[in-house]
């Protein structure tokens, strides 16, 4: 049966819905809008431009011929690349295992990605260049130092950097370079893979990349870029080093490798390394002076042997690796390496340096404040170009220079022998800090250390004033919840030879179980006598009762605030106030500088300004401090002007002279300083706010550290050698 439909339900197929048949209605939307679509409507018409020529109009037209030459192919690839996309998730697969990439999918990416990497590193190796600036190594510069006046005082360097061929140098000298560093450098392509990718590693996990570099990598390093520890550094650095291994021979990179690492000792390249550790240039040098050498390419500061016991276990350990990597790589024979069985030990210190000059003891003290004060590492430092402006005053250090000499010399003819072990240390220093001079010895090529700034014997007597002074600034306490009593110069104190000491509790008793007993000089007997006197007639008993009554810890708290450093103090007992410890010439002469500046002490120091290509290099200043009162501060230097003028009344100038009378501060305040088992005489004093201090001691160096008893070579108290290089280096005192 067949259903019919009414006519007026029939529907013709003509009659289909047109749009352009349906009224126009109004549009609601804004003008705008429309012309919007149709701007999007032709934007969507322009042709797009392809991969290439975005990454053309990226990187720029220096890499257009690398991205054309690449076009072609990969307009081959592009039509089966389409037809292999695969499709994800995948169809045919249900749940979860939709989303799991088949292992085409996988390999597909690991593919990629191996692909565009290796894009990227064609791209990067292309776009960089050689650098055509090299660091500053190339134009390396003395080292210049000043005078306070402005004046050159010395140069140091020459400088150190000599550049030698490579056929000059050595072939086993040579090769244990490479053993050490990089045994594979004539044939690998300038790179380490390996260690490229172990420093990146490091970098990641720890943020040391360090380690792995090859020889050209080094090379580049300390040419073209600088020692910064960081990814992007060590990436420019390896396509750097792959460039240039493509442009420059193997024995130019080695050349310039060779002439270009620091060795340490202030040296760069390793003719200067040989002349400073062996004193010989490099072509005398053999394969076991080499070997030794090349271990200081991993860090001067921890092969040196010469620094430390541990370094020299580092270098000894190292040296014996790389000649046994020579016999390894077949570049030393076992008959030759049986040869080399004693590690051959560099010189003591660089002979390029020491000139056996005195200003090498400035220098050396200059170098040292500057690169502490200035925060210059010692490569930096090394590397030159600094003008440093030192407080070194010219007049000074010759009369002091001038005086020490005349009394060594004089010494030598009249006691060789026991002169033969002597010691003088000296050293002047202002009020505000400024060290004007040291003697730091007869010749600084034999003798390595700076005497004035020795640590070795004993202040004795000199120490005085500091207990006076803390004394005066605290009080002391009779009883131990007793109140503080204030002393001044006229409180009086026993004088006597053997004074048993007191404590708040009673009796000091020793370890022996004995009662101890001060003892003066001479056992001299005083009875009762004011502070103020017994620091003019240098006194020992009452001064080592007044540190018990004060307290040895602030005794030696006003020491420390003084400028004596903590490191010279021994046990807290009452040999203290006797002065047990054992500061520098140049510490004691601080610490009496502080006396005349008012109970302020600014450290001392030997740098005022420094320079770099006309740059003022920022540097850590010292400042004044108040290590005690300003009142305190007169009294001891009225007394240590008493204790001069009662010791020399001949050489009391004029205007002291009448200042003693009148009752006000002398110009020249000083005192002896002796210790009991006559290991050493010191004299120290100021004048003009200059204090200088001067000590003579004895030590066999050949045999041992022990001070030995002076034997008459510091004099006599009528004519001391102390006081008569003193008085010298003060000249005129008035």
């Amino acid at each position: 049966m067949q259903l019919k439909v009414p006519a007026s339900f029939q529907v013709d197929e003509t009659m289909q819905l047109r749009v352009s048949d349906i009224p126009a209605v109004p549009d609601i939307s804004e003008e705008g809008d429309d012309e919007k679509a149709r701007s999007s409507k032709n934007r969507r018409k322009a042709p797009r431009p392809s991969v290439f020529a975005r990454i053309s109009a990226v990187l720029g037209p220096r890499l257009a011929p690398l991205v054309a030459a690449l076009a072609p192919y990969v307009a081959r690839v592009k039509p089966y690349a389409r037809k292999l996309r695969p499709q994800y998730p995948r169809p045919g697969r249900a749940d979860w295992r939709r989303w799991i990439p088949s292992w085409r999918q996988c390999l597909g990416g690991v593919l990629a990605s191996i692909g565009l990497s290796s894009l990227l590193l064609v791209v990067a190796y292309a776009a960089t260049d050689i650098p055509d600036n090299i660091n500053s190594y190339a134009t390396q510069q003395d080292n210049v130092y000043f005078w306070a006046d402005g004046t050159p005082m010395a140069r140091t360097g020459w400088v150190q950097r000599q550049a030698m061929p490579l056929k000059d140098i050595p072939e086993d000298v040579r090769w244990a370079v490479l053993a050490a560093e990089n045994a594979s450098f004539y044939s690998d392509p300038g790179i380490s893979v390996k260690g490229i990718s172990r420093a990146l590693f490091r970098t990641i996990g720890q943020g040391d990349t360090q380690g792995g570099s090859t020889i050209t990598q080094q090379y580049v390093k300390n040419v073209y870029l600088n020692q910064n520890q960081t990814v992007s550094r060590k990436f420019t650095e390896a396509m750097i080093a792959l460039k240039l291994d493509n442009q420059m021979s193997k024995d130019d990179i080695l050349e310039g490798y060779l002439n270009t690492s620091w060795f340490g000792r202030g040296t760069y390249g390793i003719q200067r390394a040989a002349q400073a550790y062996y004193g010989k240039d490099v072509s005398e040098l053999n394969a076991s002076e080499g070997a030794f050498l090349a271990s200081l390419l991993r860090g001067a500061g921890l092969y040196d042997p010469t620094l430390s016991s541990a370094n020299r276990a580092r270098a000894v350990e190292r040296w014996s690796w790389t000649l046994d990597r020579m016999v390894e790589i077949g570049k030393l024979s076992k008959a030759e390496r049986a040869k080399f069985t004693k590690f051959p030990e560099p010189l003591k210190s660089n002979p390029l340096y020491d000139t056996g000059e005195q200003s090498d003891y400035l220098v050396e003290l200059a170098s040292q404040y500057a690169k502490k004060a200035g925060n210059i590492s010692d490569q930096d430092f090394d590397l030159g170009g600094y003008q440093i402006y030192t407080t070194f005053d010219k007049k000074r250090e010759t009369q002091l220079t001038a005086a020490v000499t005349a009394a060594r010399k004089k010494a030598l003819k009249d006691d060789p022998k026991n002169a033969a072990a002597a010691h003088y240390g000296a050293s002047s220093v202002a009020a505000d800090g400024r060290i004007l001079a040291v003697y730091g010895g007869p010749d600084h090529r034999t003798q390595g250390y700076n005497e004035s700034n020795a640590t070795t014997v004993p202040a004795g007597s000199a120490f005085q004033p500091f207990v006076y002074a803390a004394g005066l600034e605290h009080g002391i306490h009779k009883t131990r919840d007793g109140e503080t009593t204030d002393v001044t110069g006229e409180s009086l104190y026993d004088g006597d030879n053997k004074v048993l000491l007191t404590t708040p509790e009673g009796f000091y008793w020793d370890r022996n179980g004995k009662r101890l007993a001060a003892e003066n000089d001479g056992e001299r007997s005083y009875g009762q006598i004011s502070l103020h006197r017994a620091l003019a007639l240098s006194v020992n008993t009452p001064f080592m009762q007044l540190g018990m009554d004060t307290g040895l810890d602030v005794v030696r708290s006003t020491a420390e605030k003084s400028g004596l450093l903590s490191s010279s103090f021994g046990a807290q007992v009452p040999a203290l106030s006797t002065g047990s410890a054992t500061p520098s010439a140049i510490r004691m002469a601080s610490g009496y500088s502080t006396f005349a500046a008012g109970g302020k002490h600014t450290e001392p120091y030997s740098v005022r300004m420094i320079t770099k290509n006309g740059t003022k290099v920022v540097l850590d200043t010292p400042d004044a401090s108040r290590a005690f009162g300003a009142d305190v501060a007169e009294e001891v230097n009225s007394a240590l002007a008493d204790s001069f003028s009662t010791a020399h009344p001949d050489d009391v100038p004029s205007s002291q002279a009448e200042a003693t009378r009148s009752g006000s501060l002398g110009q020249v305040a000083a005192k002896k300083g002796t210790t009991q088992d006559d290991t050493a005489a010191w004299y120290v004093g100021t004048a003009k706010a200059v204090s200088t201090a001067v000590v003579v001691y004895r030590i066999d160096l050949s045999k041992s550290l022990e001070p030995l008893p002076l034997k008459g070579i510091a004099g006599t108290t009528d004519d001391s050698v102390p006081y008569g290089i003193w008085s010298g280096a003060m000249s005129p005192l008035g």
